[in-house]
């Protein structure tokens, strides 16, 4: 689950052309103008107006796993910060993302969940029969355990997120994190629909072709 933070503006295109209108000499009171000049300066791929659109979110219910990956799509202004598996006990209840070839699975559903479940109980067993400290009893918490996150990104770096994470061949659960973020900052105001609707999509869909070595056959690959 994906919740946009009210700390993120409502017109992100019209703030992008209030800043770039300080390089032309414009009148920036205008919020009319602002806006026709921030979608301007995007269509010309003007991608550093990009970085006052920031965006506040929390993830919630993402693995461990994923989380990782998106931490990897680094930039000018990122902060995040992680649910904490020192102070966090995860004794109790551990939750873990479940794959759809295992969900679809009866048999390998089972055998998942009760592994998860084993986990939970022996980091229950060090904290409390063996007065094992918190920290060091989750170090068995697994990659598909679920986590919560706050984030602060710009646009910038959502959009070169998108081009390769909502790729067909992108791992399956990245995709859907950003399909949801896609959907979760459409909701929020029409100026970050329309953003969306521009900016986040996979890289082949711009030139209807595909630069990756072993294609999904969407498009044809760029030698040919």
């Amino acid at each position: 689950m994906i919740k946009i933070l009210n700390e993120t503006i409502k017109n992100p295109i019209s703030l992008a052309g209030k800043m770039a209108g300080v390089a032309y000499g414009s009148d920036i009171t205008n919020e009319e103008k602002n806006y026709k000049r921030g979608l301007q300066c995007i269509k010309d791929g003007h991608g550093r107006v990009l970085e006052f659109a920031e965006v506040y979110f929390t993830l919630e219910g993402y693995s461990n796993r994923v989380i990782r990956e998106f931490m990897r799509h680094v930039s000018d202004g990122l902060s995040i910060v992680q649910e904490s598996t020192r102070y966090v006990d995860f004794s109790k209840e551990l939750n873990a993302v479940i794959p759809p070839k295992i969900e679809n699975n009866p048999e390998a559903k089972r055998l998942y969940l009760s592994e998860i479940e084993k986990i939970r109980i022996v980091i229950n067993s060090l904290m409390n029969e063996f007065g094992i400290p918190k920290e060091d009893a989750q170090m068995l918490i697994p990659l598909g355990a679920t986590t919560k996150l706050s984030v602060m990104k710009n646009m910038r770096n959502l959009m070169d997120m998108s081009r390769v994470r909502m790729c067909n061949r992108a791992y399956w659960e990245f995709r859907k994190l950003m399909n949801d973020l896609k959907e979760a900052l459409s909701n929020y105001s029409p100026e970050w629909k329309e953003l969306c609707d521009m900016l986040l999509y996979a890289k082949c869909e711009k030139t209807k072709t595909c630069d990756e070595k072993f294609g999904c056959g969407k498009y044809p690959k760029v030698e040919q």
